[in-house]
């Protein structure tokens, strides 16, 4: 908060609080893209153990992931965002599967 200076009739001064508006950080869309090597079932375990969705909503993503070309996992500020895509890349490169997890401003 920027404290601003008014000043009084009969020159005294006083202080006031000016009102600053921070506007919300930019939010990513993090997203798992399709490949024709990695199995359903590894994508639905990425899902629930880093974005902690249920096994129902995991499936649902892999499925449009196969269908689409790619789904989107959650929307996140970017340094979460990027922690997520870091960690999934590691984790999928450890389990040897080609999984690519990307950002994008949403």
């Amino acid at each position: 908060m920027a404290i601003r200076k008014n000043v009084e009739p009969g020159g005294g001064a006083a202080l006031a609080p000016e009102q600053s508006r921070v506007k919300p950080p930019p939010m990513y869309k993090v997203l798992l893209l399709n490949d024709d090597f990695t199995p359903m079932d590894f994508v639905v375990i990425v899902l629930e153990k880093f974005f902690s969705l249920s096994r129902e909503q995991s499936t649902q993503v892999m499925l449009k992931v196969h269908r689409e070309g790619k789904g989107a996992c959650g929307v996140y500020p970017q340094d979460v965002a990027a922690t997520k895509v870091q960690q999934v890349s590691e984790y999928s490169r450890r389990h040897q599967h080609p999984l690519a997890c990307v950002m994008e401003e949403d």
